[in-house]
């Protein structure tokens, strides 16, 4: 079992690691991909079923990042659990690359599903569940959607699939971040009440902070086989999680950095990586 501290180290590890690659790019989706670090290290740490070694191995957790924009994020967590160098980092969304900007099963070793077309990840994981449960198998599936994603009605149409299906081998995260591409969410398209809009669609739900680790761990415990309800997450996180100047601005979507923001985010690391020590 890990401990929450060495979660939280891995959490730190994989913010610094894609607020390098990102910075030293000069440009990308930085906002939603520190809000989904915590969740990313509970499964890579802890909760996942995993083999850097042979990440097609057939009794393996799948993970299913349908908002594909935070690949930075993901694609540092697999690094630092050993699916390939971290040097590769620095190739992230350059010419040749195995990283590009959204996550692509067929370039990058440790990658379940080809992802960025919003609204498409969870229809795919929701396949992924019920082949493991058709066939009898204990594969769990773990998939985050963003909540600028929900404005696909695709999404809709899989979360009604996964729940008519009692695809409870399947847990969904929702980063709740409360920005999109463009705007505030509620700005855009409100929400709503999400809890209890998911519970009308025959989830179990629950909402966490997004970077509290021990209650990520109590979320992602394997749902009883006598509940027949699909897990679901929602992340109350921030956009830009655990980087001030980030969270303090008004969209951290997608940024091209000025010599004066590369040099904040550079001092940011420099302060992460001493708080290792």
């Amino acid at each position: 079992m890990t401990t929450v501290a060495e979660i939280t180290r891995l959490a730190r590890d994989i913010r610094v690691a894609t607020l390098k690659s990102l910075t030293d790019l000069g440009f990308g989706h930085y906002g939603g991909s520190m809000s989904v670090v915590e969740t990313l290290a509970v499964l890579y740490g802890d909760v996942m079923r995993i083999d850097p070694g042979d990440p097609d191995w057939q009794g393996r957790d799948y993970f299913v990042l349908s908002k594909g924009h935070a690949g930075p994020a993901l694609y540092s967590t697999l690094a630092i659990k050993g699916y390939f160098p971290q040097e590769e980092l620095g190739t992230l969304n350059q010419n040749g690359t195995k990283l590009p900007s959204h996550p692509d099963r067929l370039k990058t070793r440790g990658v379940d599903a080809t992802t960025g077309s919003l609204g498409q990840g969870i229809s795919i994981a929701g396949g992924m569940a019920l082949s493991h449960k058709l066939a009898g198998r204990s594969n769990r599936v773990f998939c985050i959607v963003g909540d600028g994603e929900l404005n696909e009605g695709q999404c809709w149409e899989a979360f009604q699939f996964i729940a008519h299906h009692k695809l409870n081998n399947l847990t969904v995260f929702v980063d709740w971040n409360k920005q999109q591409l463009d705007g505030e969410l509620d700005e855009i398209i409100c929400a709503f009440d999400l809890p209890a809009k998911f519970s009308a669609f025959g989830f179990d739900v629950v909402t966490v902070k997004g970077d509290d680790i021990p209650g990520l761990l109590a979320a992602v415990k394997p749902v009883p086989a006598a509940d027949a309800r699909p897990r679901l997450v929602i992340l109350d996180s921030i956009k830009g999680q655990g980087v001030p100047y980030l969270e303090q601005l008004g969209n951290s979507h997608h940024l091209r950095l000025t010599d004066d923001v590369k040099h904040i985010l550079n001092d940011t690391i420099a302060q992460l990586e001493a708080a290792h020590d």
